[in-house]
């Protein structure tokens, strides 16, 4: 069985990437690594959530370290980019980036994300910038086919997860941003 590490960025999108990856036969390992959510409170919300999504499903999920200073300095000369702007792939790639480094200090075969699940979010941008970072260990994944955001917001609701109405950062919750 081969044994994947998958980014998740919040418990509705764990629930419909994992339950594909799951029944593909990969052996999942969660990882909530979310430096970019703003405010603290939020991401707590968000990983409470991913925590009942990884009991549901019945995979281990680890806890990335939250450093949000760290993101910030990162992203702070792009904070004027529209959502889905280049701001958005420095995050992608800061994420992605960590996720990769983990992989390889663990031992698992390859690594994902579930944030191609997200309509908002450019599947493209994201398996191209994780195919820069891990090459082919890198699992090129669009969990939106196949109505796969329509099934993670079913399973959500069914297990009660909280869904956010944000992408996360402080400058996605400015005022016209959603």
């Amino acid at each position: 069985m081969k044994k994947i590490f998958l980014h998740i960025c919040c418990g509705v999108c764990a629930a419909g990437a994992a339950e594909q990856l799951l029944s593909e036969g990969f052996e999942v390992t969660g990882y909530f690594y979310n430096p970019n959510i703003y405010p603290y409170e939020e991401y707590k919300r968000r990983l409470e959530a991913t925590q009942k999504a990884s009991e549901e499903l019945n995979f281990p999920l680890e806890e990335g370290l939250y450093t949000p200073d760290e993101w910030t300095a990162a992203t702070e000369s792009l904070k004027e980019e529209p959502e889905g702007g280049k701001r958005c792939e420095v995050c992608f790639r800061y994420r992605l980036a960590d996720t990769y480094n983990y992989l390889l200090e663990s031992g698992y075969d390859y690594f994902t994300t579930t944030m191609t699940i997200g309509p908002r979010k450019s599947t493209n941008i994201i398996n191209r910038i994780g195919l820069e970072i891990g090459g082919e260990k890198f699992l090129v994944r669009n969990f939106k086919k196949k109505a796969g955001f329509q099934r993670a917001n079913t399973l959500a609701k069914e297990w009660s997860i909280h869904r956010q109405h944000y992408c996360g950062c402080v400058y996605s919750i400015r005022p016209n941003k959603t």
